[in-house]
């Protein structure tokens, strides 16, 4: 089942506390929805040898003083170069310390991205909304980073988004997070008024973002036939009703299926899932 919504604190939206753990509860729940197409959840590893819940789970939690250390440094702060920078070295220590607790298994580099800034967002706008985050995350994303490692252009997510000409994790913040205020937000409320439970609400949301999304992970480990493997089972899942059907459900085993024999999987969709959970927690704050 998911994870509760932990307590409220006595705290203002934009606490840096308050918004890191809610980061962290975010990536422990995309980790523990199971089942996912080729993602790791609570049945195992899926497409990933090099990683498993538990893994997942460490890096998660090692992550919340990254996450507080980001929000903490944005807070009644404005998009700006210097805080863009900022910002990008706080992240950088904090995936050394992810690989630290993973043993040098990448779990969490594309949330770091993607979470890290709505965090910052979520400090510099509480308790204006989700719109007014994922616009100030945009606006620091769009500020190059002049102290960025040469590494970071070859990564596989920038070679794989230049080689395709898809935006990648890069070009979504930029663009303003659209899978996650577009699609992630609007697909979640919709499966809870159709009185879904929890868990199936949560993989209807990542299958809408799978079935839009051209995702970098998929396209590192299996190019355009992984991509558009992906998106055609997402959308047969949605044409079946969803995954609460059996016909969608069905959908969803011959999907993962597919992936696992592709070895590939949806890790950006699975990111953009965690951000959306972020941002769904804030919006019940406020």
């Amino acid at each position: 089942m998911a994870a509760a919504l932990p307590l409220l604190r006595i705290d203002a939206p934009g606490d840096p506390a308050l918004i890191a753990d809610y980061a962290v509860a975010a990536l422990i729940d995309e980790a523990c929805l199971t089942p996912k197409p080729a993602l790791v959840d609570r049945r195992g590893s899926g497409a990933h040898r090099d990683l498993d819940l538990d893994t997942m789970l460490r890096s998660a939690r090692a992550l919340r003083p990254t996450f507080f250390a980001i929000a903490r440094a944005a807070a009644g702060e404005r998009p700006s170069q210097a805080l863009r920078e900022r910002l990008a070295r706080i992240g950088r220590e904090g995936e050394h310390t992810m690989m630290t607790a993973t043993g040098d298994s990448n779990a969490h580099r594309g949330a770091i991205w993607i979470v890290g800034l709505l965090c910052a967002g979520a400090a510099m706008n509480a308790p204006d909304g989700s719109e007014a985050i994922c616009a100030s995350a945009a606006a620091i994303a769009r500020f190059h980073d002049r102290f960025a490692p040469q590494a970071a252009a070859s990564s596989h997510g920038a070679r794989v988004a230049a080689r395709y000409g898809v935006a990648g994790a890069r070009g979504e913040a930029r663009e303003g997070f659209p899978h996650v205020s577009r699609i992630g937000l609007p697909a979640l409320v919709n499966a809870r008024a159709r009185h879904l439970n929890e868990d199936d609400a949560r993989l209807d949301t990542l299958i809408a973002i799978v079935a839009s999304l051209d995702d970098t992970c998929l396209l590192h480990r299996g190019g355009l036939a992984a991509l558009r493997a992906a998106q055609h089972g997402a959308r047969r899942v949605i044409e079946a009703g969803g995954v609460a059907q059996e016909a969608g459900r069905a959908a969803l085993a011959r999907l993962d299926r597919t992936l696992l024999a592709l070895n590939a999987s949806p890790g950006g969709a699975a990111d953009l899932l965690a951000a959306t959970l972020l941002l769904d927690r804030l919006q019940r704050l406020n």
